[in-house]
């Protein structure tokens, strides 16, 4: 049994400089999924850095009308509060489905931000994997896969991201507030989230004892309007396979926004840019829509058992935009 340490911060301050001198430490939020990584011998901290008592689990209104989450504030709360369900939707639904009711209630966003992959490679603690020992090589690659990416993978990995909330996030344009050793600093949410590449271990661009502190959504009046669906192998608490938020605002039968995020395909939560600049302009039609799923999912890189993601997230693309379409043309977006 290898010997852990753990210590309760009484202040953000002093939460940030205990993890600093500490190669081998650790923040501790819900620790749902920190505390499962321990146990499976793929964390391996020295010491655990308590953050929970820190004074930053508010939501709080922004000046532009949007919201700040705070880093600790726990995904059921974020989910449930009603200006999220009136303002946001989409992301209130993505909480909802993201986890167990048990999970929700102790999960924090900070947390869920910062989640790892569930690839079971990485969690074996044995197979060869990139992302716990760069340089290994891949096992998913040619091994069981049908979970994993077809979207922004590298020859180096193709683990899915599991967060929920960030694909409505990114869809958000959120920004990621953070404070660590060298001050304060803000990350748009869309580069909170690294590509694999060649460094598949680097997943976000924070330092060691760089704390998330809050993340602000912007006031979207068309975010009024958004829609998450997520499709998965059953009902009850599952990772996806293919996941859609979607917003449309939409002015005499053509499209004037649209913001679209995927999950369940991506290396990251996806930004589906490409469908997004094949909407804008176009008539709202189930035929449009169709035209710009292929286009998103043109870049694909499928594997022997998750080729399938390519149809079903296609398929799911249209469908969630048809649901986005109704919600607009009856004032959801306004």
């Amino acid at each position: 049994m290898r010997p852990l340490s753990y210590v309760k911060a009484p202040g953000v301050d002093a939460a940030i400089a205990e993890v600093r001198a500490h190669p081998t430490s650790a923040f501790l939020a819900g620790g749902t999924t920190e505390v499962d990584l321990i146990r499976l011998g793929v964390a391996r901290p020295d010491l655990l850095v308590d953050i929970n008592d820190l004074p930053l689990a508010q939501i709080e209104d922004l000046p532009d009308g949007g919201l700040r989450l705070g880093a600790l504030s726990r995904m059921t709360d974020v989910a449930r509060d009603p200006r999220v369900v009136r303002d946001y939707p989409g992301m209130s639904q993505a909480l909802l489905l993201g986890a167990s009711e048990q999970l929700r209630n102790m999960a924090s966003m900070g947390g869920n931000l910062c989640q790892r992959v569930r690839c079971a490679y990485f969690r074996d603690g044995v197979s060869p994997c990139n992302k716990r020992e760069p340089g290994s090589g891949c096992s998913a690659i040619e091994g069981m896969n049908r979970g994993h990416a077809i979207l922004g993978t590298s020859e180096h990995c193709i683990a899915t991201h599991p967060s929920d909330v960030a694909v409505a996030l990114v869809a958000l344009d959120a920004v990621v507030h953070t404070i660590g050793p060298d001050g304060a600093r803000t990350i748009p949410i869309d580069e909170f989230y690294l590509l694999p590449g060649a460094t598949p271990q680097d997943e976000h661009p924070l330092a060691h004892g760089e704390l998330i502190a809050a993340i602000d959504v912007p006031a979207l009046p068309v975010a009024r309007g958004s829609v998450y669906v997520k499709f998965r192998d059953r009902r009850s608490y599952e990772f996806a396979l293919v996941s859609v938020f979607a917003a449309l605002d939409v002015w005499d039968g053509v499209v004037a926004e649209a913001r679209i995020a995927l999950g369940g395909v991506g290396t990251k939560p996806w930004r589906a840019r490409a469908a997004e600049a094949a909407l804008v302009g176009s008539p709202a039609t189930t035929e449009t829509f169709a035209l710009a799923a292929q286009a998103e999912l043109s870049p694909a890189v499928a594997h022997e058992q998750n080729a399938f993601k390519v149809t079903l997230a296609q398929r799911a693309l249209v469908r969630v935009l048809g649901q986005a379409l109704e919600i607009a043309t009856n004032g959801g977006a306004r």
